[in-house]
Order: structure tokens, then C-alpha cells, then sequence
């Protein structure tokens, strides 16, 4: 059976570093907290290879297509999946993917954020496969979110104790 890891290779795609927190911000919770079986991840944008904030920052609609934001919530979804490693040590010990929601900063008029949280849903699909990875999910469009991002993802996972 192969391991969520060497999926990630077979798919040609890295993990970037954890999150670091940038200098001078206070974070009043964690990226990742774990509730016995439970795992849940704030909202969460792109990093950098190096675990630094990279965005992506703007208005979808306006400043990126719905194409370039769904690549860019692919890249959030390999954030997530650093920052979750860093905490629980293997992938693997994710035996289900529960929820998640999408939170897409959109142009007025803009209607596809659906298209663009599916570069997350579809990432979780390819590195985990249909049965571990299904999960409910929600995207909506809002018109700013925190520090300008263009997007952020949050959800749960359930974990092996």
C-alpha cells in the first residue's frame, strides 16, 4: 500500500517547510489542533518552500483566473499537508478527511469559487485517493480576508491515536 509520502513523489511534489508565523504577529491559536482523533487546521494560505507566507494575495476575478487560484489552492493544500506532518509526524496517519471550506477573496459578480477550491479537494484526492480522501466541503467568496490573501482553507481530518 503506498503512503500519502511516497504518493506526494510519485506525483512529482514537494512538501514545503511548516509555517513560520512572520516576525511581529501574534497568532492567538494554532495552524493544527489536535482533539483526540480528531485534527483540525485553520485557515491556511501558501507557503514558500522555506514555511514563509507566500500568498497568494489579491482578488480572484481580478487580479487571477479562476486557473491560476485553483493552482494556487493546489500549493495551499501542500501547506496544509506540512503543517499537519510537522504535528503528527506521518501522513499516513490520516484515515479520513472529513471536511473542508474555502474561503475565496472574489471580484463583484465573481461565482466560481467552487472551481477554485477544487485544486485542494483534487490535490487530497490524488495523495490520498477517493476513500480516505472524500470529504464534505463548503467555498464561498467574501470580499477581503485577512493580510489580503486571495484565499484561505481550513477543515478536519480524523487521525489514528
Amino acid at each position: 500500500m503506498t503512503t500519502p509520502e511516497e504518493r506526494l513523489i510519485e506525483l512529482g511534489l514537494e512538501l514545503p517547510a511548516p509555517a513560520k508565523v512572520p516576525d511581529g504577529v501574534h497568532l492567538p491559536f494554532s495552524f493544527i489542533n489536535v482533539r483526540g482523533d480528531r485534527l483540525l487546521f485553520s485557515g491556511s494560505p501558501k507557503s514558500a518552500p522555506n514555511g514563509t507566507i507566500a500568498g497568494p494575495f489579491g482578488v480572484v476575478g481580478a487580479d487571477f483566473t479562476t486557473e491560476q487560484a485553483y493552482a494556487d489552492a493546489r500549493m495551499i493544500g501542500l501547506s496544509v499537508l506540512a503543517n499537519i506532518k510537522a504535528e503528527i509526524g506521518e501522513l499516513s496517519r490520516i484515515v479520513g478527511w472529513s471536511r473542508v471550506f474555502g474561503m475565496v477573496a472574489s471580484a463583484p459578480g465573481y461565482n466560481e469559487q467552487h472551481l477554485v477550491v477544487n485544486g485542494f479537494s483534487d490535490l487530497v484526492i490524488d495523495v490520498f485517493g477517493p476513500d480516505v480522501g472524500r470529504h464534505a466541503r463548503s467555498a464561498i467568496g467574501v470580499s477581503a480576508l485577512p493580510l489580503g490573501f486571495a484565499m484561505e482553507i481550513e477543515g478536519e481530518v480524523q487521525i489514528l491515536c
